[in-house]
């Protein structure tokens, strides 16, 4: 670590939030994967406490919320029952993000669980200091958690999607069902109709799918440990809060939620 200089850091982080691989990054730059990773587990710490830092009494109108599904180690399938446990197979990155600012306040890294979920929406209560609307999908979990401390500052709404049954064979191979309807369910509060949505988090899933190689489905570039997994997501919302430039915004999300006066750079988690 201490022998890479301050630019071929800053090197590495870009080509990674730019959707190469760790090998891609090693062929590219000539720096051992090892080495890499090692960067990778360092500055994610550093996003970490960073972002855990700086997203906090936030104002929000409307938070929209979703899970995307990824991989540790090997397919769910492929891991015979002995060996499972909560950080290989299939995990999901709980994702929430402001629909007016494009700021990703928190995620959760972990399986698809209750608890995840019952964490990650006390974790989102806790950073936004305003009243709020919330979307999520209609993942059965939610339901079930304890949200008392959400009720007292939330509108919350779920949004069922109703899908075409599709038959998978040779022809169709790997293509997703055709959406059919989507159905607006109010939970608790007084959700606006006109923002029960959510667009702009499945936007952010496909920002991550482009942005981060381990997320591109049907290849071996997924995570195969669970610690670089959760700091390689620390470095991608640090870079898209506080470094990336959104193509509509014309700023950055941390700029326009007024929580960073200027575009941030590498040297800030360095």
């Amino acid at each position: 670590m201490n022998t890479l200089k301050q630019e071929k850091k800053e090197l590495v982080l870009n080509l990674l939030t730019e959707g190469n691989s760790i090998r891609g990054v090693e062929r590219i730059t000539g720096i051992h994967r090892e080495t890499i990773i090692r960067l990778i587990r360092t500055i994610g710490e550093n996003c970490e406490r960073f972002l855990d830092e700086k997203m906090r009494n936030l104002n929000a109108n409307y938070i929209q919320a979703d899970e995307l599904h990824t991989r540790v180690f090997r397919s769910e399938w492929n891991i015979p029952a002995e060996e499972k446990n909560s950080e290989i197979g299939s995990l999901w990155v709980f994702i929430a993000i402001d629909a007016e600012t494009k700021l990703v306040p928190c995620y959760v890294v972990g399986k698809r669980t209750e608890e995840n979920a019952y964490n990650f929406l006390l974790d989102l209560e806790s950073r936004i200091a305003s009243d709020f609307q919330l979307t999520t999908d209609a993942f059965a979990a939610y339901h079930n958690v304890d949200t008392t401390r959400l009720r007292r500052k939330a509108s919350y709404a779920q949004l069922i999607k109703v899908f075409k049954e599709q038959k998978k064979d040779a022809k169709t191979g790997y293509s997703p069902s055709t959406l059919v309807k989507q159905i607006p369910s109010i939970i608790f509060g007084k959700p606006d109709a006109k923002h029960i949505s959510t667009s702009h988090v499945e936007r952010q899933n496909l920002t991550i799918r482009t942005q981060m190689r381990r997320f591109t489905r049907l290849t071996n570039a997924f995570s195969k440990k669970y610690d670089c997994l959760k700091r390689a997501m620390a470095i991608h919302f640090y870079w898209y809060n506080f470094i990336r430039i959104h193509e509509t915004l014309r700023v950055t999300p941390a700029m326009e939620a007024g929580i960073s006066e200027k575009i941030e750079s590498w040297q800030r988690v360095m």
